[in-house]
């Protein structure tokens, strides 16, 4: 048995706030921002929202739009590097609040690709039989990590969850291959330092509080568009495929100059590829789910498509997989 998508959802916070909302905050402008990251507006959770709140809703969504019971679940797998506990894990959170009272419950951290890693981990228990329904969510309240008073980062991020229900299926079917890794070695480029740092090397380092996310803007670029163009023909040529076989691509949504490189590298058609950043921001692990069910509900994908996922983030990692919808 193979793995396929059976039901996606999705969640957005009501609270929008928009390149001109940011003029009044730091020194920036709309045209600087939609120019440099194709970043129009973003939602942001209320004080009181938290990841885990979110992907209870997407959760929901996906669940119904499967057709399956909560108590079906045999999993539940939560993509999150902003979750508001430590312990009990989101994905726990998650499954009280659904009633899921036979599934496990496991939160997964590798940041932005953190969504298309799960899905290949929740993959590996449907090939094994070891499970037959996983719900694998990517949820995260990035904007709870801003430095707001940061014009170079803070309009970047938004908040948001995506969801997706995996079920067994034919093979040849669902995820046909995959590729994911990692380079801890760069671990400095792309971090949210924590307990490790004391507020000199804080300072040092360029951040001004701790859980503040910190970046190297032009390392993480030229990572983003070599890893993700590697590591998505990796996947196809696992599968036969080539990049003109996918009928859709759909790239963790942090830049749209980052999105817009990677288009020119693979040599695909950008009609081809799927992008929302300019309405949500980077949303880290919920952008692929949120872009898939955006995607699917707009008849973009559809039955029988082959699409390829492609993620990286902070670690640093990545994950690509194709698969057949």
């Amino acid at each position: 048995m193979n793995a396929k998508i059976a039901g996606v959802g999705m969640y957005l916070p009501e609270r929008v706030l928009t390149n001109f909302d940011l003029e009044k905050m730091v020194d920036t402008s709309d045209e600087w921002i939609t120019k440099r990251t194709g970043i129009k507006e973003r939602h942001i959770t209320r004080p009181d929202e938290f990841a885990s709140d979110m992907a209870v809703i997407a959760a929901k969504e996906a669940l119904e739009d499967a057709n399956i019971k909560a108590e079906e679940l045999d999993l539940i797998l939560v993509s999150t590097i902003s979750a508001e506990m430590v312990s009990p894990t989101a994905a726990c959170l998650v499954q009280k609040e659904l009633g899921a009272v036979n599934a496990a419950a496991i939160d997964m951290n590798t940041a932005c690709s953190g969504f298309v890693s799960a899905l290949i981990v929740a993959q590996q228990f449907i090939r094994a039989e070891t499970y037959r329904h996983i719900l694998v969510i990517g949820s995260d309240t990035m904007s709870k990590y801003t430095d707001w008073e940061d014009r170079t980062s803070c309009v970047l991020f938004g908040d948001g969850a995506g969801a997706a229900v995996l079920s067994p299926c034919e093979d040849g079917d669902g995820i046909l291959t995959y590729e994911m890794g990692a380079d801890g070695a760069r671990e400095g480029v792309l971090s949210i330092p924590s307990l490790k740092f004391s507020e000199e090397d804080l300072a040092r380092r360029g951040g001004k509080k701790k859980r503040t996310f910190w970046m190297d803007g032009s390392e993480v670029f030229k990572f983003a568009v070599r890893i993700m163009c590697e590591s998505m023909m990796r996947s196809l040529q696992k599968a036969g495929l080539e990049i003109g076989d996918l009928d859709m691509l759909i790239p963790h949504q942090a830049n749209i100059r980052i999105i817009d490189g990677a288009i020119k590298r693979l040599g695909i058609s950008p009609e081809r590829v799927y992008a929302n950043i300019d309405r949500t921001g980077n949303t880290s692990s919920a952008c692929v789910p949120m872009a898939i069910c955006e995607a699917y509900r707009a008849g973009k994908i559809k039955k029988g498509d082959t699409i390829g996922l492609v993620g990286f983030g902070g670690g640093l990692t990545w994950a690509s997989l194709v698969m057949k919808i």
